[in-house]
């Protein structure tokens, strides 16, 4: 990992302050959210519904934004695609690792996670980081896929059953 993806914050937004900071910083990236479009209202509207909103911040600058949610003992993941000009240095490897440690601390078993049916670089992501994809397909038209990544909370990956 290098210095500049350890460099890589995760800061929950717990004010409507937070979450304009997190839109404003982001209008012109994230048109790639996997279940919802990406305006103020409907950011909004998976907050109310239960998902923590971060952003992903390198020093100020907010390069993605990641949602969770935590269902009895599985965290349920998504978020939108890194900032263009940081693709390739690490950073969506890092969220990964991020969504680990999360799930570890809260001595969770399983991480699910949502992306667009036709993302092939999170398909990837998700495939490197020991993801598997599961049969269940989401969203109004189905274009909303599920992987999963079942563990101990020591990050030792364990077979889905």
């Amino acid at each position: 990992m290098s210095e500049q993806t350890v460099n890589l914050n995760f800061k929950q937004a717990k004010t409507d302050k937070d979450i304009r900071d997190i839109f404003d910083h982001t209008i012109d990236a994230f048109s790639d959210t996997p279940d919802f479009h990406w305006n103020l209202s409907e950011i909004k509207r998976e907050v109310k519904d239960g998902w923590q909103l971060y952003a992903c911040q390198l020093d100020k600058e907010i390069i993605a934004a990641l949602f969770l949610k935590i269902d009895g003992k599985v965290l349920l993941s998504k978020n939108t695609a890194v900032k263009m000009n940081y693709h390739g240095s690490g950073y969506s490897h890092r969220i990964k690792e991020f969504l680990e440690e999360f799930a570890s601390v809260k001595k969770l078993s399983e991480i699910r996670h949502y992306c667009r049916i036709d993302n092939f670089r999170m398909y990837s992501l998700n495939e490197s980081h020991g993801y598997e994809k599961t049969q269940n397909v989401l969203g109004e038209d189905g274009q909303i896929v599920e992987w999963v990544k079942v563990f101990d909370g020591t990050k030792k990956v364990r077979k889905r059953k």
